[in-house]
C-alpha cells in the first residue's frame, strides 16, 4: 500500500510526505513516491501517520481470567485505538512465575493476537532462582510487586527484594505502594465509613505517602545493586524528585505514566465512582498537572494504559470488593490527543514517550518508528473526525469504558501491524500480531 499527503510525526519532526508499504515492511518514505503497478494508494491528506503505540503495561487477562477479558478481544480493541505492540502482565491464571509458564503464554498467543506482544515474567517471594535463569530476549522484564497484589505476588520479603535486585538478568519493573500503610488506611476509612467507604476515599487509601515510601525503596535498591529499573504508574508529584529528565537512551532507572493518571483528577470520583478506581489511585489535580509537566520535560520516559479490565458487575460493588482497573486501550491515543488540544502536551512528545521510549527501553527490535526498512507499524488519526464512546463501539469483551458517552475529538481511520490492515475505521480484520523480538 501507499500512503500519500500524510502528516508524519517521528524523531522529533513533523513532515509532509508518503509512505510506501512493501510485505511487512516500510519500504520507502519521501516526499512523493509514484505509485508500483498493482499497489493500492490510500490519500491520507490532512490526517497523521504515527508509529504504532508500544502499550508497556496491559492486562489481557489471559490465561484463567478470561470472563474479563482475552488476548483476541483486548489486543482488537488495542488496534482500533492505534496501539500496535503491548507487553502484557504476569498476574493471570496460571501466575506467569515459571519460564514454562511464559513459554506457554507465547504459544496461546499465535494466531490470536491482533497486535505484536510479548510477557513480563512474574516475581515471587520464591522464584528467584527461576528469575536468574532467564534468558535474553524471553521476557522484556520482570514484574514486582512491591504493593498488595493477590497470592503470592506480593513480593514483601526484604532478603527476595534483595535477591531480585541483585540477580535478575532483565529489567525489573515495580508496582510500588507499601502494603502496611494502605491496610492502615483501610482500617481508618472502614472505621469512618463502614462497608460504605465512598470512591473519594480511595487516594487517601492509596496515599502519596504509600506510593512515596515504596518507590524510595524500589530506586534504592537499584542503585545499590546497579540493576536496570522501569518504576510503573507514577502518580503523584512527590515521586518525581527520584528521577531524572533527558533521554530513555542510557537511563538505569526510568518510569511511566499512564493515561488515565494524565487525564483524570480525583474530582472525577463523584461521577465515575468504581470505574475510575485504580492501584495506584488517580489523584490531585495538582499531582495531575505535575505528571504532564514531567512528560512534557522527559523526567517521565514512557505513556502508557496498565489497560485492567473488569466486568460490570465486578465493578458495580462495594469499594472494597470492587475491583482495582480500568479498560483504556481503545481510547488511550485519543486521550492523549485531547491533551494535545487542550495544550497540553504536544505531538512530538507524545509519539516519543508512547511510541519511541517503550520501544528503546525494552529493546523492542525495528518498531516504534517510521523508518525504511522498519516493520509497518503504523496508525493513520484523523484530527477532524470525532469519535462518541458508546457501549456497541467498545471492544472490550467487558463491554464498558470509563470514556463513556464521552465524544473525542480525532478518531483512528487505519491501523496497520506488520504491513496489514489491522484496523480500517470501522472494524478490526484477522489477527496478524507477532512476538516482539527483544534486544539490548
Amino acid at each position: 500500500m501507499l500512503i500519500t499527503n500524510a502528516v508524519l510525526v517521528n524523531e522529533g519532526r513533523r513532515f509532509e510526505a508518503d509512505l510506501l508499504i512493501k510485505g511487512e515492511r516500510i519500504e520507502k518514505i519521501a516526499p512523493k513516491i509514484s505509485a508500483p503497478g498493482g499497489v493500492k494508494v490510500l490519500d491520507a491528506k490532512g490526517r497523521f501517520l504515527l508509529p504504532g503505540m508500544v502499550d508497556d503495561q496491559v492486562h489481557f487477562r489471559d490465561p484463567g481470567l478470561t470472563h474479563k477479558g482475552d488476548l483476541s478481544t483486548e489486543s482488537a480493541a488495542a488496534v482500533a485505538g492505534g496501539t500496535t505492540s503491548f507487553m502484557d502482565m504476569p498476574n493471570v491464571i496460571p501466575q506467569t512465575v515459571t519460564r514454562a509458564a511464559l513459554a506457554d503464554k507465547y504459544r496461546m498467543a499465535q494466531g490470536r493476537a491482533h497486535a505484536n506482544y510479548a510477557f513480563y515474567f512474574g516475581a515471587t517471594n520464591d522464584n528467584v532462582e527461576e528469575i536468574a535463569r532467564l534468558e535474553p530476549g524471553e521476557t522484556p522484564a520482570v514484574k514486582i510487586f512491591m504493593g498488595a497484589s493477590t497470592g503470592n505476588m506480593l513480593v514483601d520479603n526484604p532478603v527476595t527484594l534483595e535477591g531480585i535486585f541483585a540477580r535478575s538478568p532483565a529489567i525489573l519493573l515495580t508496582h510500588c505502594e507499601d502494603t502496611p500503610m494502605i491496610k492502615r488506611n483501610e482500617e481508618a476509612a472502614r472505621e469512618k465509613y463502614g462497608e460504605d467507604v465512598p470512591y473519594s476515599e480511595h487516594p487517601h487509601i492509596r496515599s502519596v505517602e504509600a506510593c512515596y515510601k515504596s518507590t524510595e525503596l524500589a530506586v534504592g535498591l537499584a542503585k545499590r545493586h546497579g540493576a536496570r529499573l522501569h518504576v510503573l504508574h507514577l502518580t503523584s508529584a512527590r515521586e518525581l524528585d527520584f528521577f531524572q529528565p533527558g533521554p530513555v537512551k542510557g537511563k538505569q532507572i526510568t518510569v511511566e505514566a499512564c493515561v488515565h493518571h494524565l487525564y483524570f483528577d480525583e474530582s472525577r470520583y463523584a461521577d465515575l465512582g468504581s470505574r475510575l478506581k485504580c492501584n495506584p489511585a488517580v489523584k490531585s489535580a495538582s499531582d495531575r498537572v505535575a505528571l504532564v509537566a514531567a512528560v512534557r520535560e522527559g523526567r517521565i520516559d514512557i505513556i502508557a494504559t496498565d489497560h485492567a479490565p473488569h466486568t460490570r458487575e465486578e465493578k458495580a460493588q462495594k469499594y472494597f470488593k470492587a475491583p482495582s482497573g480500568l479498560p483504556l486501550v481503545q481510547h488511550s491515543l485519543l486521550a492523549l490527543f485531547e491533551l494535545i488540544a487542550r495544550g497540553e502536551l504536544d505531538l512530538e512528545t507524545v509519539v516519543q514517550r508512547a511510541m519511541h521510549a517503550p520501544a528503546e527501553r525494552f529493546g523492542v527490535q525495528e518498531r516504534g518508528f517510521l523508518r525504511e526498512g522498519a516493520y509497518a507499524d503504523l496508525v493513520l488519526v484523523d484530527p477532524n473526525k470525532p469519535t462518541v464512546v458508546t457501549p456497541e463501539s467498545v471492544l472490550y469483551k467487558c463491554g464498558w469504558s470509563p470514556f463513556d458517552g464521552h465524544t473525542f475529538a480525532a478518531s483512528i481511520a487505519s491501523t496497520w501491524v506488520n504491513g496489514e490492515l489491522a484496523w480500517d475505521g470501522s472494524k478490526v480484520l484477522a489477527p496478524r500480531g507477532q512476538r516482539l523480538r527483544l534486544g539490548a
